[in-house]
């Protein structure tokens, strides 16, 4: 499938974007290509093949939710490099 200049043009437009007849041409010649791609997984014939979501039918490699009690104040402050009054100590980030 061609794609022509006026129709990159057309697209560069949409997308609020400027480019030089170099780009334009470059990028006639890349659509064009990838449409032909398309075209050619088009004709595919995938009838047979089950839908899929994932590449490989292997379990989810997470492990599973576990309830556990959560952290106490001071085992959530224990790491932090500084700490007042209770409270994490960050540098000011707004001036």
């Amino acid at each position: 499938m061609a794609i022509s200049t006026k129709d990159v043009r057309h697209i560069a437009g949409l997308a609020n974007l400027e480019f030089g007849e170099a780009e334009i041409e470059r990028f006639t010649r890349q659509l064009s290509a990838i449409l032909d791609y398309v075209a050619q997984l088009e004709r595919l014939k995938t009838d047979a093949i089950e839908p899929t979501s994932h590449v490989n039918a292997a379990a989810h490699a997470l492990r599973d939710d576990a309830l556990r009690p959560p952290a106490t104040h001071e085992q959530a402050l224990a790491n932090a490099p500084e700490t007042d009054r209770g409270y994490f100590k960050v540098p000011k980030v707004i001036g």
